[in-house]
């Protein structure tokens, strides 16, 4: 999570220097805890904090600057990946970032450090990230190589937009939608670690994630509220947009749009569908809260000009904490975090 957004607004607080600066509401877990850590020792020294981007006002709007590493044996495995697919992977990660802020790609900078003897690893790595990229109608930029035991990606994404979208706009009454179908990179990831070879829909949901960067601009413009994007998991990153937002979240599992690579691992475990999904983190989709006159009619708008279906899978309500239910029952379900 990057730790500088440079935009007061409405019951922003001065700093030491006299600057204001307003910290979004943190949720639970360890990573949360180690960030208000570094706030706290970092004092007025450091922006905005708790959003999907970093955000600088500029006199043609906001700067909005993400950061994201890829370690190997934490995020990933070699041997489940190409050199390519784990730039892209990478370099996907950022352009996320930006597609949940609804901002358009300006560039990205990648470092890249692999052991010595992996011949040719750097620039298969670059050649990876510059495909979305270049999907995204940007470029690589430029960054940094070194050496190191094990492989580490650092994506820096850059992007541009006139209204930001951040996680602390919902409000009760509004709708949640998400984008795309969830649960498929979870089904690779648990495919890989059983020792199977993922199916193919998949894998190229956890090789090749197609950042949503279309349809975060167009859900930005037609009045998006909050947004993020799905990567430590949908009951995790709702828990991220509820706290940010001072609200209470209310998911519906039995609309949660499941992908189809999902049924073949919830067999094998025994688990519920939409809970195996909603649980499942590193899809990459979108989670919007949109006005309560926002409906079907502009879902199929949505998908019509971006090619993004969108499911409407609950409400933002009043209180703090994110319930879910499945046919009424409520489910005690758990999201992503890099330090639990």
């Amino acid at each position: 999570m990057p730790l500088g957004r440079y935009d007061a607004g409405p019951g922003a607080v001065a700093t030491g220097g006299g600057a204001a600066v307003r910290h979004f509401a943190l949720g639970p877990g360890s990573e949360f805890d180690h960030i208000r850590a570094i706030v706290g020792l970092l004092g007025d020294r450091v922006g905005q904090v708790g959003d999907d981007c970093a955000v600088v006002r500029r006199p043609d709007g906001f700067l909005v600057l993400s950061t994201d590493l890829s370690i190997e044996r934490y995020h990933f495995q070699r041997e489940w990946l190409s050199f390519e697919e784990i730039g892209w992977r990478a370099a996907a990660s950022g352009l996320s970032d930006l597609a949940a802020e609804g901002a358009e790609p300006l560039g990205l900078l990648a470092s890249v450090a692999v052991p010595k003897d992996e011949a040719g690893a750097t620039e298969r790595i670059m050649a990876g990230g510059g495909a979305p990229a270049a999907d995204a109608g940007t470029m690589v930029l430029g960054g940094d190589l070194s050496a190191c035991p094990a492989i580490i990606v650092d994506v820096v994404a850059v992007g541009h937009t006139t209204r930001p979208i951040t996680r602390a706009g919902a409000k009760p009454g509004d709708g949640l939608w998400v984008t795309g179908t969830l649960g498929g990179a979870r089904a690779a990831l648990d495919a890989w670690r059983d020792g199977r070879e993922p199916v193919p829909v998949a894998r190229e949901r956890f090789a090749r994630p197609v950042p949503r960067l279309a349809a975060g601009r167009w859900l930005a413009a037609r009045g998006a509220r909050a947004m993020i994007d799905l990567s430590d998991g949908l009951v995790g990153d709702a828990r991220h947009v509820a706290a940010a937002s001072e609200v209470g979240l209310r998911i519906h599992l039995e609309q949660i749009p499941v992908d189809p690579s999902v049924v073949a691992e919830v067999v094998e475990r025994g688990a519920q569908a939409q809970c195996y999904a909603a649980e499942g983190g590193e899809d990459y989709e979108l989670l919007a809260a949109l006005p309560p006159e926002f409906g079907a009619a502009e879902a199929h708008e949505c998908q019509r000009e971006c090619g993004a279906v969108l499911t409407r899978i609950g409400d933002v309500v009043t209180g703090g904490a994110v319930r879910c239910t499945l046919a009424g029952v409520p489910q005690k379900l758990d999201g992503f975090d890099h330090f639990g």
